[in-house]
C-alpha cells in the first residue's frame, strides 16, 4: 500500500519539479529553451497513468503532430550549463563492419544511475555529493543521449521517467515505454522521485511499433523485483520486424544462481514473443532480436554462457572490440564503495548475429581518462559506462 502511495505521489511532481528547473534555469543565467519548453508542456496535457501495473507504455502520449525540438540546440544548451565541469569524456566509434548508412540502426545501452540510489544508497565515496545534484547531472545524461543520438535507447535504473526522460525525449520524436521494479530500493530513499525501472525509447520516424511486451522475471517459478520489456518493432527504411529488448537483472554476488533463472527466463519468452511476431507478420525466417542490459554478472557466469549457446543465435556485439573477436571489454563499469574499488564487465548487447551485421561500436574511455576517483564524477553521471553500437540487417536472401 506504501508503494501504491509513492507511485501516485509521481504526477503530482511533475508540475513542482518543472518549476523548480524553470527557476534554476533563470538562476544560471539562461534564457526560456526548448529543453524547458519540453517540460512545461507536460504540465498542460492531462496527468499520465501510474506505472502501479509495469505495463506503462505511452506511445499514444506522443504528439506526432508536434514541432520536435532541435537536437544539436539542446545539446549546445546541456553544454552551456555545464560549462564550468570538466569536459565530457572523448569516445570515438570503432568500425568493425560494412554495410548501408541509411539502414543502420544505432542502439543505446546505459545504466543511467537513478538519482535516489546515487544520492542515498550507492556510497560514491569518492564522488563528492555535489556532482550527483539532479539540478546539473541530468544535463550530464542527456548530453551522452544527444552527443551519439541512438535510433533506439535502453535505459536502466530511470525513476526520473516522467518529469524528464518522457517528456524531453518524445519532443526529439521518441517513443517509449517504462516499466518499474516492484519492489524499486528508490522508494526506500526520503524524497525519492518514485521507483527505478526500465525504459525503451525509439525514434518513431524510423520504426513503426507492433507489439510491446512488459515482463516481471521469474526465477524457480517465483516472480521477482527484476524486469524487462520487449518491443517488435518495424524498421520503416528496410520493412523488416525485429524486436528490442531491455532488461535489468538482480545486483550483487552471491545471486549468480537466481540471475541464472532471471536469464533462462527472459530467453524464454523472447522465443515465444519472436515466435508469436514471426507468426502475425507470416514471415520466412526468424524474427532476429537486440538485447540490452545490465546483467550484473561477468562473463564467468551461468547467465552470460546461456545466453552465449542459445539456440536463438545471439552473439554479443562488443567482443567486435576485441582483437580476437571473442573477448569482453575489461570493464563497463568502475566505482570506488567503502568496499573499495569495483571494475567490472556487467553490461551488454546481445544480437541476432544471423541476421545483423555490427558496423561500429562506441570504445571506453581509459583509466586515465576516467580518473582516480572512478565513476560516476563532475564529468560523467553514470556509475556505468553507455555501451552504443551500429546494426544493420545482412541481405534476406543470406539470411535465409
Amino acid at each position: 500500500m506504501i508503494q501504491f502511495v509513492k507511485l501516485n505521489q509521481i504526477g503530482m511532481k511533475v508540475a513542482c519539479v518543472t518549476t523548480l528547473l524553470f527557476l534554476s534555469a533563470c538562476s544560471m543565467g539562461i534564457s526560456t529553451s526548448s529543453l524547458y519548453s519540453a517540460l512545461a508542456k507536460t504540465v498542460s496535457r492531462p496527468p499520465l497513468p501510474h506505472p502501479c501495473d509495469s505495463t506503462y507504455s505511452p506511445g499514444s502520449d506522443l504528439d506526432l503532430d508536434q514541432n520536435l525540438a532541435d537536437p544539436l540546440e539542446l545539446l549546445q544548451e546541456c553544454r552551456e550549463v555545464l560549462r564550468n565541469r570538466p569536459a565530457q569524456l572523448q569516445r570515438a566509434f570503432v568500425q568493425t563492419g560494412h554495410g548501408d548508412g541509411r539502414q543502420t540502426i544505432r542502439v543505446m545501452q546505459w545504466n543511467v544511475l537513478a538519482q535516489a540510489l546515487g544520492e542515498g544508497m550507492d556510497s560514491f565515496v569518492q564522488c563528492p555529493m555535489d556532482a550527483l545534484n539532479w539540478a546539473e547531472r541530468k544535463y550530464l545524461i542527456l548530453q551522452e543521449i544527444l552527443t551519439y543520438r541512438p535510433d533506439i535507447i535502453c535505459l536502466q535504473e530511470v525513476d526520473h521517467y516522467f518529469d524528464m526522460f518522457q517528456p524531453i525525449l518524445a519532443s526529439l520524436g521518441y517513443q517509449s515505454s517504462f516499466c518499474p521494479k516492484p519492489w524499486s530500493p528508490c522508494l526506500d530513499v526520503e524524497n525519492n522521485n518514485g521507483p527505478d525501472g526500465c525504459a525503451l525509447f525509439f525514434n518513431h520516424k524510423r520504426f513503426q511499433s507492433l507489439n510491446t511486451t512488459h515482463l516481471r522475471l521469474s526465477a524457480m517459478m517465483l516472480k521477482t523485483n527484476q524486469i524487462a520489456i520487449i518491443a517488435a518493432l518495424r524498421c520503416q527504411a528496410t520493412g523488416r520486424a525485429f524486436c528490442i529488448t531491455v532488461t535489468h537483472l538482480k545486483a550483487r554476488s552471491g545471486w549468480e544462481v537466481l540471475r541464472s533463472a532471471q536469464g533462462s527466463d527472459l530467453l524464454r519468452n523472447l522465443r515465444n514473443v519472436a515466435h508469436r511476431i514471426k507468426t502475425e507478420e507470416k514471415a520466412e525466417t526468424d524474427i532476429p532480436l537486440i538485447v540490452c542490459g545490465d546483467f550484473n554478472a561477468e562473463p564467468s557466469e551461468d547467465v552470460y554462457r546461456n545466453f552465449a549457446t542459445s539456440s536463438l543465435g545471439l552473439d554479443s556485439a562488443y567482443k567486435r572490440l576485441s582483437t580476437d573477436g571473442k573477448t569482453e571489454p575489461p570493464y563497463t563499469t568502475w566505482k570506488i564503495r567503502p568496499s573499495g574499488e569495483s571494475c567490472h564487465t556487467l553490461d551488454y548487447v546481445w544480437y541476432s548475429h544471423r541476421a545483423f551485421d555490427v558496423k561500429a561500436v562506441l570504445d571506453f574511455p581509459t583509466a586515465e581518462q576516467i580518473g582516480p576517483n572512478r565513476l560516476p564524477s563532475y564529468n560523467y553521471p553514470s556509475d556505468h559506462l553507455s555501451l552504443v553500437c551500429d546494426f544493420s540487417f545482412k541481405d534476406p536472401t543470406l539470411v535465409s
